[in-house]
């Protein structure tokens, strides 16, 4: 059973969640006994767990739209039966994801309407 304190409801947001940091912080701390350690073990393990989460962070936001491209184009292979010919060829798939998820701002035309985006769309679809 989780022991839980009543919150005081008038705490920003930012209080909030360093209060959550710190209750998960502590949590860890007692899971894996690194209460017990040395300051020095201490900051080395607190280390390689930011080190971990750092790494696991970039590579998600560096990977996972690339991955989820693979699986489009993956899924519109079987749904189309492998035919690259037809109403939607497996490239423009591809261009349309990728300028979907596409972060720079190279590829956003902010002088164009919506309707002309929308005709650009349909033309690449």
């Amino acid at each position: 059973m989780e022991y839980r304190t009543k919150e005081p409801e008038n705490q920003s947001v930012l209080q909030r969640f360093g209060r959550w940091l710190s209750l998960k912080q502590y949590q860890i701390e007692v899971t894996f006994g690194v209460y017990m350690f040395t300051p020095t073990e201490k900051f080395i393990f607190w280390s390689v767990v930011f080190l971990l989460s750092a790494m696991g962070s970039i590579a998600t936001i560096l990977y996972l739209p690339q991955h989820i491209l693979f699986i489009i184009n993956r899924a519109w292979f079987y749904v189309s039966g492998g035919e690259s010919s037809g109403v939607f060829g497996s490239s423009n798939v591809v261009a349309a994801a990728k300028n979907a998820l596409s972060l720079s701002l190279d590829s956003v035309n902010p002088t164009n309407d919506l309707t002309s985006v929308a005709t650009e769309t349909l033309r690449e679809l």
